[in-house]
């Protein structure tokens, strides 16, 4: 019985340590600017990116669960020395978005409590140190990546309490959106890229492969979890869009949200003071448990490569966190890193779903029982063409504009 609830706790661990990565400062800030852009019309962008992204997770999770290999070994089996190239695209960029999950803690100390940007930095990164200082330091992150998650929930839901956003008109354009679906195409696969983009998809997927949660025997576990990761990023995706809504419509007539913090201005015009305090606490519970997703699953790509990361895995994420810590502490904020780590996180998805797909066909990987759904095959190239498409055309657009 211990046994099975340890199992069902790393199950819904994992989904949150998914959910809860892909839940960032950028998360927040995408989903409030593109409410305040496309209004109701936005849902059906959530609407498609779901489907897009549960596509490419199921993938991805499936191929590295029943392997049991993480990403990087995968990749290595499928083409000998690849792994090493998807294993630095991945920490690199997870190296670079961490510089920003930090930044956001400190935004969020800063709009929570008034604490100075330079302390908060400090602050966010100590937090997330702190749980892998403990003993059971992957339980802990099991945990607060729980909690967290769950604070983020409720506090959201809260807002839109206040705020009353038309539901009707949102569920209406769910699915039959206002704006032509052609002008709303960019929007979904950014926010696809957003969900399950670079380090993110693979987080839960290698917390699975921790707790040996791996094999055909739990396929039934595996995909339980991954649709969960979905649904838990999912849920805090459709509250803050009605949140957010509610202020928009409320305020139609000329409101234009605060582009460097539009979450917390969304819910200061919706809720006053309060509402402002509360963006403050979903803020920085974001950035702390994704500080989090993104140093562990960073650091489970160059485990595999040498025994003494293995050994010494929590000292890494340390390392790791603080690294990212001192970079934003020296350079302020480098916006120039966070705009390429997006365009550049945009390019990894097509690269690591490519490679999954690929191994899903190959019985020396696989295993010679193990057949893979066609239909999850079909879907997954449909989502690798156009998450390339997208992730090259960024890409080239974000370096032009840097340039």
């Amino acid at each position: 019985m211990s046994e099975k609830k340890k199992s069902g706790g790393a199950l819904l661990g994992a989904a949150f340590l998914m959910a809860t990565s892909a839940i960032g400062p950028g998360f927040l800030t995408q989903t409030a600017t593109f409410t305040g852009q496309y209004k109701a019309s936005f849902g059906f962008v959530i609407l498609i990116s779901i489907i897009l992204s549960a596509i490419a997770q199921l993938n991805i999770w499936r191929v590295l669960c029943v392997t049991g290999l993480r990403g990087q070994d995968v990749a290595n089996k499928v083409l000998p020395g690849l792994g090493y190239f998807v294993a630095f695209m991945i920490v690199l960029g997870g190296l670079v978005f961490n510089i920003g999950n930090v930044g956001g803690g400190a935004l969020g100390f800063n709009t929570l409590l008034g604490i100075p940007t330079q302390v908060g930095y400090v602050l966010a990164g100590a937090l997330a140190i702190v749980v892998f200082l403990v003993k059971n330091a992957k339980a802990a992150m099991d945990t607060l990546t729980k909690v967290l998650g769950g604070v983020m929930i409720v506090v959201i839901f809260i807002v839109i309490v206040v705020v009353q956003p038309p539901i009707g008109d949102a569920i209406k354009n769910t699915f039959v959106p206002s704006e032509s679906v052609g002008d709303l195409f960019p929007a979904i696969l950014t926010l696809m890229g957003g969900t399950v983009g670079g380090y993110i998809t693979f987080a839960g997927a290698h917390r699975l492969i921790d707790a040996g949660i791996t094999g055909e025997k739990n396929l039934k576990e595996i995909n339980k979890s991954s649709v969960m990761g979905i649904v838990i990023a999912t849920i805090v995706r459709i509250f803050l869009f009605l949140a957010v809504l509610g202020v928009v419509v409320k305020f139609a007539e000329g409101v234009t949200l605060d582009a460097g913090n539009p979450a917390a201005d969304a819910f200061k015009q919706g809720a006053g003071e309060i509402g402002y305090r509360f963006a403050g606490l979903v803020l920085l519970c974001a950035a702390i448990t994704s500080i989090i997703g993104a140093a562990y699953t960073s650091v489970s790509f160059l485990k595999t490569f040498h025994k003494s990361i293995e050994k010494n895995e929590n000292w890494w994420i340390i390392g790791f966190i603080a690294v990212s810590t001192v970079i934003m502490l020296v350079l302020g904020n480098p916006a120039v890193l966070l705009v390429l780590a997006g365009a550049f996180n945009g390019l990894i998805l097509p690269v690591t779903l490519g490679i999954c797909l690929i191994a899903s066909q190959k019985k020396g990987i696989m295993g010679k029982s193990y057949q893979h759904p066609k239909v999850l095959l079909i879907l997954g190239i449909i989502v690798v063409i156009l998450s390339a498409y997208m992730g090259v055309t960024t890409f080239v657009s974000k370096l032009g504009s840097l340039f």
